[in-house]
Formats: structure tokens, C-alpha cells, sequence
């Protein structure tokens, strides 16, 4: 993973144990296991050298040619909301894009296994081998028709009036209606989703149509709800936030064409306006 070969490492690794006077591996009939020095060694860098590497991948980005291809990774309705309309600057730099859409596992799977250089992620990433930033948080607003809207508006037990319509979900894990409803102690209905759909626009779509009630980000329905296509569902308690990352292989930024996309994407969407961002 890291471009390096496997006699390189082993002198490296010689050269660190005769500085240090110390053994940093015991060797066994199955591999190596760190000894305690090792591990009170890695715990003192932290993370010091990849912010070293970092840094040198972002400044050989900026002293080279940057070319080739970048392969963004991303949910559909993300990439089509948020992410397309600020490609423009890598495709002026000469890079090419490749894009890719998926949900949570196969996000992290496709950076792991080198299809992704760059990914867009709802969750926080906990393997070691990948680096992230935070680009800002979303407001999840719940949603439905106008006429379905007023109706819950009305209701005396909005738990009750939720159950007996039918919701529409990205999929029968139903994060961002779990989210919602658990930060408003509302329970999650037993009824299963009327329709699944891993691509929110589909589900904007079928809301629109009085098809149910769902839980959007606010950069997919703000729209929607000023033109009277979609009315919130007022919650009780609060409207709760979640938040994106810019997620990637450590080792990738080694090439300069995917430390300038990520640079580029970073400063793209870190940008403090712009109708298609998630609120910062």
C-alpha cells in the first residue's frame, strides 16, 4: 500500500533499531509483532508524520504538472448536488474525473481497495489507513407534501400521525428518519418503509407527489419547501445536524494529481456560501 518494497522496509526498519539500540519487532514462524518500544515509539509520532507527508504531497502539487486521471467517490445525491457543480477547477487544472457513487460500505471499501481516491462520506471513518477532513454538517428536515404536512400539523400525537403515513426511505436502515425522529423522542414505526430508494432525489421526488413523508438534508428540500413543492414537518424538540467528510488512503497523496484534488475540493467546499453546499 505504501510503494514500498519489502527489503526497503526491512533496512529501514534495521537502520531505526541500531538508532534507537533497540528491538522494535520480535520475528515469529507467522510475521512480526511490535515489541513495547514499538508501540510507545508509534504513540509518541501520533500522527506527525502524515502531517508531514501532507504537507510535502499538497506543495509537490502545487510545484508540478498536475495530470491524469482522479477517480471521486461520493452518494449519488451528494455528487449530484454538491460535489458536480464544483468540478470545474480540476478539469481546467488537466486532470480527468472519474466518478463513482455508492453508499457507506462501499465508499470505504472502493478507497481500501485503490478504485477511490477521494471519497465524500456521511459517517466518520475508524480504519487507520484513512485520513479525513471535515467539510460542514447538513440540517435534517422532515418532509412531505403540503396537504400531508398540515395534516400531521394537526394531529395530537405527531408519533401517532407519522405511523399511520407511509414514510420513504433510502433504505430499510433508515438513518436519517431514525436520526429524526430519535432526537424529537419519537419512536421509529414498526411499519416497515413504503418505498427504499438509495438516491434522495427519487425520494424528493415521490414526496413531492404526496407519496409519504421522509427526512431530508436541508441542501436537498430548501428549494423545494420555498416554492410549496414540500412543507416541513415541525419538529417538537429540535432539528438535528450531521456531518460529511473528505475522506482518503493515506498513501495516496503520495501523487501529486490527488493531493491537488483534494486541496481543490477542500477549498471548493469549505466555501462559505453557495445554494448547493450543506450548511456550514
Amino acid at each position: 500500500m505504501l510503494g514500498v518494497t519489502q527489503p526497503a522496509v526491512s533496512q529501514h526498519i534495521a537502520s531505526l533499531e541500531a538508532q534507537i539500540g533497540k528491538s522494535l519487532f520480535e520475528r515469529h514462524a507467522r510475521g512480526v509483532r511490535p515489541t513495547a518500544v514499538a508501540d510507545d515509539l508509534a504513540a509518541s509520532l501520533g500522527t506527525t508524520l502524515d502531517s508531514a507527508e501532507a504537507a510535502l504531497a499538497s506543495l509537490r502539487a502545487r510545484s508540478a504538472d498536475v495530470t491524469g486521471i482522479v477517480h471521486i467517490a461520493a452518494p449519488a445525491d451528494y455528487l449530484a448536488e454538491a460535489i458536480a457543480p464544483r468540478l470545474p477547477p480540476l478539469l481546467a487544472a488537466g486532470l480527468e474525473l472519474r466518478l463513482h457513487t455508492g453508499g457507506r460500505g462501499t465508499l470505504y471499501a472502493m478507497l481500501l481497495e485503490d478504485r477511490a481516491d477521494l471519497a465524500i462520506t456521511a459517517s466518520l471513518p475508524d480504519d487507520p489507513r484513512l485520513a479525513f477532513e471535515p467539510l460542514g454538517t447538513e440540517r435534517l428536515i422532515a418532509v412531505a407534501a403540503p396537504a400531508l404536512a398540515d395534516r400531521l400539523a394537526r394531529g395530537a400525537d405527531l408519533g401517532a400521525a407519522l405511523a399511520d403515513i407511509p414514510h420513504i426511505t433510502y433504505d430499510l436502515d433508515r438513518p436519517l428518519v431514525r436520526t429524526w425522529l430519535i432526537a424529537n423522542d419519537i419512536g421509529v414505526p414498526t411499519r416497515l418503509p413504503a418505498v427504499t430508494v438509495p438516491d434522495l432525489r427519487v425520494v424528493r421526488a415521490l414526496l413531492c407527489n404526496a407519496a409519504g413523508w421522509s427526512v431530508l438534508p436541508n441542501y436537498m428540500c430548501e428549494d423545494h419547501i420555498r416554492s410549496g413543492l414540500l412543507a416541513e414537518i415541525v419538529p417538537p424538540i429540535t432539528t438535528p445536524e450531521s456531518r460529511f467528510y473528505l475522506v482518503w488512503a493515506r498513501s495516496a497523496l503520495r501523487q501529486p494529481r490527488i493531493a491537488f484534488a483534494r486541496d481543490t475540493l477542500l477549498a471548493a467546499l469549505m466555501e462559505p456560501s453557495g445554494a448547493a453546499l450543506p450548511a456550514r
